[in-house]
């Protein structure tokens, strides 16, 4: 007998996943549109030069590549959205303004992002281009609360960095490229004696700047007074401040230096109890339409549905008729009223008397007093 296995890390989504999922899907986008977010589809596989251009060398790592049969260029399974959904701002929707956007699709890694992660995350994000401000960070942050929320995320602990310290401190340090990434992924580890070795006292520090709002005071007094110290310590402060609410806890860690390299602003991640690993990761990523020939100020954030659909509370499964096969009008017509009020209604096939109970309905269509009556 063949068995037919899946790839490691790939699975398949079964129908009550796939219900939960398809719930969360309409219902945060629903929201994502009620604040002004816009939804787009970018294509799965793109050229590399494109898919991978500005968003550093992780991105590259993760992303499966093949050649296309039709040009013989080397293409991309897309690892992640945001540099599609900065290519479509810069090039094709050209806006001046602001522009929110939002988007919803698969995405394929060519290693899990983290202990209980699939190699196949269901992404679904919103992003705001245009504006520079810490406004936007703001809304965006909030936004991303109301998402969980609406996932049914009671208790949400929001982590917040800031990139732009970690590149004022280091960015007179003469290192060349790999001692570089060496001491960017020293501190994201908290590798304290690695830090210092490469890169001094100062980005040592960072290592330990890492617990509640307090972290931004004792930065203050550790930290050399750079002016760019200064404006992300500030935005942080301001942030934490805006965002505390009831089932949401804020932290600080100033070791947490971004996803894939690309940001160049605030950073955040949300953690749930039950879950290891984060359910959200967002920031401001300025410079990744740079490349594109358009920069603009954008900053947004990510969610793996997936995901959120096994932390989520368990919805009950929708209440299903059964109704029979017959060639009947007046049955018909009955079948199709109980749908359009929202109710299913599932029609027996002939034959299949044995196996109703795999049908799940709990209840009947049947003629009685020469009308169709739910029984």
């Amino acid at each position: 007998m063949r068995r037919w296995l899946l790839p490691e890390h790939i699975v398949d989504v079964l129908p009550a996943e796939a219900r939960a999922i398809e719930r969360l899907r309409r219902g945060i986008l629903d929201l994502f549109e009620s604040h002004g977010y816009e939804l787009v589809a970018p294509p799965l596989l793109e050229y590399v030069e494109s898919l991978l251009s500005g968003s550093g060398r992780d991105l590259d790592l993760v992303t499966f590549k093949l050649v296309d049969q039709l040009s013989g260029r080397m293409m991309g399974v897309r690892a992640d959205h945001t540099p599609q959904v900065a290519r479509i701002d810069s090039h094709l929707l050209n806006r001046q303004g602001v522009a929110r956007l939002c988007y919803c699709g698969s995405v394929l890694h060519t290693v899990p992002a983290g202990m209980t992660k699939m190699r196949e995350p269901i992404q679904i994000g919103a992003e705001l281009y245009g504006h520079s401000g810490l406004e936007a960070d703001l809304e965006i942050v909030q936004l991303l609360i109301a998402a969980l929320k609406k996932a049914g995320i009671a208790r949400i602990h929001l982590d917040l960095g800031h990139p732009s310290i970690y590149r004022a401190l280091t960015e007179k340090s003469g290192l060349n490229a790999e001692d570089s990434e060496a001491l960017f992924h020293a501190v994201q580890q908290k590798d304290a004696p690695a830090a210092r070795e490469l890169g001094g006292e100062a980005v040592a520090a960072l290592t330990a700047l890492n617990g509640g709002r307090d972290v931004i005071a004792a930065a203050r007094k550790q930290l050399p007074s750079l002016p760019a110290v200064g404006v992300a310590l500030n935005a942080l402060d301001r942030l934490a401040a805006q965002c505390e609410a009831p089932g949401v806890d804020i932290s600080v860690d100033l070791a947490e230096l971004g996803g894939f390299n690309y940001e160049s602003g605030l950073v955040f991640a949300a953690f749930t109890p039950g879950s290891p690993d984060a359910i959200a990761r967002g920031g401001r990523y300025d410079e990744v339409g740079a490349s594109f020939g358009r920069s603009r100020p954008a900053t947004g954030f990510t969610m793996d549905l997936r995901q959120l659909a096994a932390l989520a509370p368990k919805g009950a499964a929708p209440q299903r008729i059964l109704a029979p096969s017959l060639d009947d009008a007046e049955l018909k017509d009955a079948i199709a009223q109980l749908r359009a009020a929202g109710d299913v209604v599932v029609v027996d096939m002939p034959g299949h008397e044995k196996h109703r109970d795999e049908l799940a309905c709990d209840r009947r269509l049947e003629k009685k007093d020469g009308k169709w009556r739910v029984t």
